[in-house]
């Protein structure tokens, strides 16, 4: 192949030497990875958390200070796509399937089994969206929006090329050529490469559960297998096509699909209560988004396990797919102003996707509530097709969600075997179509893997062992572009006015 570096080999090898082992030795994979994730959460979750509130700050500063003024790019750019294809594609790429995976099945979960409050009570309600809310929240989108930032600032406006390593330059020099710029490139594509597979994974089972509760298809990893294949070929044919094509087009397709999807649930479902608790839970979220950001519970056994669970689950997802999104979020975003930027990418798509929680976390409490069906008994992927199952055209709204999460399951791998092509071809905005190739069937053979050794755990354990060593790239990455912001602040003469005071008469 041509223009590979050795970014693809390196981690090619290691790819493969993870499938091996999942398939060799499934048991003892999963007890290594089980172990793994128990020494991370209960060793380093006050690092996770004080680590994404710090991005959360950063980012808050860089939309309320002067140099977010500066553009991403020369002073002349202008946008490559529109502002609806543009969110279209980030939401598309930055959320997709976990949306609709865990948006009832999650706040249904914290509702028997909440944080703090009793179970299944009114204080049990409010706080099953109130965290479901900070979960998927300005959080979220503040680490993907810190990553992409960067590699958007040092592609565009430093011309740099678009690597992990390439952004650490201001610190490390030309040490970033060599050997350590290697080492970051592997870490951030095999992060990638796990994050990615995880979010396959889950989608795979959705889509076997939904099949499951519809039609009766048998809940299996045979099933699974045929689903990833199926949807492998039809992503590898949308990269194909390249990014201004098949990317964009279903991804536009996907929004049009979500907003039905959404629509219909909150007709159908209890729109009043929807809206008040949809409101009365933003209250609830801003007023205690401090105390949650910085919960450990160290005294308090059960809500330290929930914490784990859930919150730092959560943090290192996002960690994790944060190459993947950062980079392809940085790839559409050229021509647009910092604080413009930062302002799209964190409150925006965090706004919908808690106003969708609302909507489908509502639905499914209230469904849950009034006793017709026990969805706490349902296997996770199959929550919400529980919650479908007590609405009008039950079959069709199923079948509009299955398809949701098939074109997201596509356009989320569609656009990580672009990004992983660009990591591993020197940071080429146009990858060949057989490194893109490489990458789309090595993601979906570590799905498979994943859910054949550990299942939905398996996947979550992949997810937090994958994200710590990232994390710390992380942190340089916010230093690197700091130094460089304030360097170029100081030669632009970026800084606020004060007001003249009005001559006394």
């Amino acid at each position: 192949m041509k223009r590979v570096s050795n970014v693809f080999w390196i981690t090619v090898v290691i790819v493969f030497i993870f499938v091996a082992l999942g398939v060799a030795i499934p048991s003892v994979f999963e007890r290594i990875t089980a172990n793994l994730q128990d020494l991370l959460t209960n060793g380093f979750g006050w690092y996770y958390l004080i680590l994404v509130t710090i991005i959360v700050v950063f980012c808050l500063f860089l939309i309320f200070s002067p140099i977010g003024s500066i553009k991403l790019g020369k002073q002349d750019s202008k946008p490559e796509f529109s502002t609806i294809s543009w969110f279209a594609m980030l939401f598309s790429a930055g959320m997709g399937i976990g949306l609709v995976f865990w948006g009832a099945a999650e706040p249904v979960s914290h509702y028997v089994t909440p944080p703090l409050a009793n179970g299944e009570t009114d204080e049990a309600f409010r706080e099953s969206l109130r965290y479901t809310f900070f979960h998927w929240g300005i959080h979220a989108w503040a680490i993907y929006g810190l990553v992409a930032l960067v590699l958007a600032y040092f592609q565009f406006r430093k011309d740099e090329p678009g690597l992990i390593s390439a952004t650490l330059k201001p610190l490390f020099g030309k040490a970033m050529d060599g050997f350590w710029g290697t080492l970051i490139d592997v870490l951030a594509v095999f992060a990638t490469v796990v994050g990615v597979a995880t979010t396959l994974g889950f989608g795979a089972a959705q889509i076997n559960g939904g099949l499951t509760y519809l039609f009766g298809i048998p809940d299996s990893f045979i099933v699974q297998v045929i689903i990833v294949a199926i949807v492998t070929v039809l992503f590898m044919l949308s990269a194909w096509s390249g990014l201004s094509k098949g990317i964009q087009y279903l991804s536009n397709v996907n929004m049009v699909l979500a907003v039905i999807l959404v629509l219909l649930v909150f007709v159908l479902g209890p729109t009043v209560l929807i809206l008040n608790m949809f409101t009365d839970t933003i209250g609830g979220y801003i007023q205690n988004i401090m105390r949650m950001s910085f919960s450990i519970s160290p005294l308090n056994e059960d809500h330290r396990s929930w914490i784990n669970d859930w919150t730092i689950f959560y943090w290192a997802w996002w960690i994790s797919w944060s190459p993947f999104v950062g980079i392809f979020i940085a790839r559409v975003s050229k021509g647009r102003t910092i604080r413009e930027f930062i302002s799209g990418v964190l409150l925006a798509p965090a706004l919908v996707s808690l106003f969708w929680f609302a909507v489908f976390g509502t639905s499914a409490v209230d469904v849950q509530r009034s006793g017709a069906v026990d969805l706490s008994q349902f296997p996770t992927e199959q929550v919400l097709f529980g919650v479908f199952s007590e609405f009008p055209g039950s079959m069709v709204i199923s079948i509009i969600a299955i398809l949701l999460v098939a074109i997201f399951f596509i356009t989320s791998a569609d656009s990580a075997t672009f990004v992983l092509g660009m990591q591993t071809t020197y940071g080429s905005l146009n990858p060949h179509n057989s490194v893109k190739l490489t990458w789309g069937v090595a993601q979906s053979l570590v799905a498979l893997i994943l859910l054949y050794s550990g299942g939905l755990q398996g996947l979550q354990n992949a997810l937090i062992i994958s994200a710590f060593p990232f994390s710390f790239i992380m942190i340089l990455m916010m230093i690197s572009i700091y130094r460089s912001l304030m360097q170029e602040k100081k030669e632009l003469g970026l800084y606020i006015k004060p007001k003249k005071r009005k001559k006394e008469q």
